[in-house]
């Protein structure tokens, strides 16, 4: 610290006694061991990795020691801070008009934390939390406003409960985890929806999720291993944002992971094909639901459309007839998606980069579906597929008529799930187009000596 500067006239210099310069130092010197004293005893207090709860301790240790009764006066500290700990519902209807929006309506009293590049989450124990852990209470799976969640201090956890040793990943969804977009971004062990416990996955997320980490995923039931009212989690991480926060190139490479993970689960090569003027065309169909009204009619378009290009071959398969490792082979093998709007488009990502993508919507989407129409324009951007845009019907592959005004949302009852039609001249146009543009992609690859998989980048 530097020393203040004082000008000084001119005056009769007195010679002080021994003493009082004794006196003085001794005095300086008792001082600066004093606040020396200070500093390391702060020192050793913050280095307790913000464990709070150890502070407190020590402090009435300390001062119990004078009055030869810690161990009562600590019982009684830790008892007040356990009855203090207040449990909040996991779902805050007072958001329920937004519950995506900000701190959403799960654990709407927390905040995330959002790291440049990475996804929003929360962690405990950590500074935000002053040392506290994560405590769940309740397992309703039908109303979220039931479960409840609070923060404890480690050692005054609340009454007859559970704590949980090593670290536990929590995840909300607001839509499902049997959907394999809604739930693709949250490989997580206690899984909530709407603040509502879920104790599964769909089938291929959890083949996905065992793919990446190995084995299959330990999810908590909370249903007889443990039977207290409340669960803490020695460490927890957050996540109820999906994606959200990640960059671009940090999806790509969680992208990356995952389809090289999957190859790898399923014995697919990731060596590129041996043919590098080939091109696999795969049309992935539905049945029910947004599928092709004339599903022969739409198959023999593109056949032959792709029969005009050199080198491509056109698969044509149902994905609820394939499993998981038989829906990693097909795309590995796949540079054209074609399929209409709905789940199984997910599986784009598990094709080689910059493959390409075609998407199909019954009428009526374009102005009633919303943003989330656009989910798999997002997915590919996020994978690094190339949507190839979309063809709306605009006149009703089922013939269905709403009763109400065509921009009454009323209307999406009518047309979210019904049938497609197909414009044979534009379908052949644009299915060559696609084709001929992937085949030029490929020559251009081939000439610039690159490679279109991604084994040399994704980690494994």
């Amino acid at each position: 610290m530097a020393k203040p500067y004082l000008e000084l006239g001119k005056r009769t210099r007195k010679i002080p006694s021994i003493a009082s310069l004794c006196s003085s130092k001794l005095f300086i010197l008792l001082a600066v061991f004093a606040i020396l004293f200070i500093v390391l005893l702060y020192i050793q207090i913050i280095t307790s990795t913000f464990d709070f709860t150890n502070q407190w301790r020590k402090a009435l240790f300390t001062r119990n020691c004078i009055n030869g009764d810690q161990d009562l006066e600590y019982s009684s500290m830790a008892s007040k801070l356990q009855e203090s700990v207040t449990f909040l519902p996991l779902k805050d209807l007072r958001y329920a008009s937004k519950p995506l929006q900000g701190h959403t309506w799960f654990m709407s009293s927390m905040q995330d934390t959002h790291e440049e590049g990475q996804v929003k989450y929360q962690e405990y124990p950590s500074k935000a939390s002053k040392g506290r852990v994560l405590c769940v209470k309740g397992n309703d799976t039908h109303d979220g406003s039931w479960n409840s969640y609070a923060l404890a201090w480690p050692h005054a956890l609340p009454r007859n409960a559970t704590l949980m040793k090593g670290i536990t990943f929590v995840s909300y969804n607001h839509y499902n985890y049997d959907n394999i977009w809604h739930g693709i971004c949250l490989p997580l062990w206690v899984l909530y929806h709407w603040g509502e416990l879920r104790t599964s996955m769909g089938p291929w997320l959890s083949s996905l999720m065992a793919a990446a980490f190995g084995e299959p995923l330990n999810i908590e039931k909370f249903d007889g291993r443990v039977s207290s009212p409340a669960v803490c989690f020695e460490r927890a991480v957050v996540m109820r944002h999906n994606e959200g926060g990640m960059s671009r190139e940090r999806r790509l490479q969680v992208y990356d992971f995952l389809r090289c993970k999957a190859r790898i689960f399923c014995h697919v090569s990731m060596e590129r094909r041996r043919r590098d003027d080939e091109i696999g065309m795969t049309m992935l169909m539905r049945t029910g639901a947004r599928s092709f009204k004339n599903q022969t009619a739409v198959a023999g378009i593109f056949r032959e459309a792709c029969r005009k290009v050199e080198g491509c071959r056109l698969t044509v398969a149902y994905a609820g007839e394939l499993d998981f490792c038989g829906q990693v082979r097909l795309m590995g093998s796949t540079d054209v998606l074609v399929s209409p709007h709905g789940a199984q488009l997910t599986n784009m990502f598990l094709m080689d980069r910059n493959s390409r993508v075609m998407e199909f919507f019954p009428k009526g989407w374009l102005k009633l579906a919303g943003v989330g129409q656009y989910v798999y324009h997002w997915i590919a951007s996020w994978s690094g597929m190339n949507h190839g845009g979309a063809w709306r019907d605009d006149t009703g592959g089922d013939g269905d008529v709403c009763p109400f005004d065509e921009d009454d949302r009323r209307c999406m009852s009518v047309y979210k799930n019904a049938r497609i039609g197909y414009d044979e001249r534009y379908f052949s146009e644009w299915a060559g187009k696609v084709a001929r543009g992937v085949k030029l992609r490929k020559a251009e690859e081939q000439m610039l000596e690159k490679t279109t998989t991604t084994s040399s980048s994704c980690g494994c």
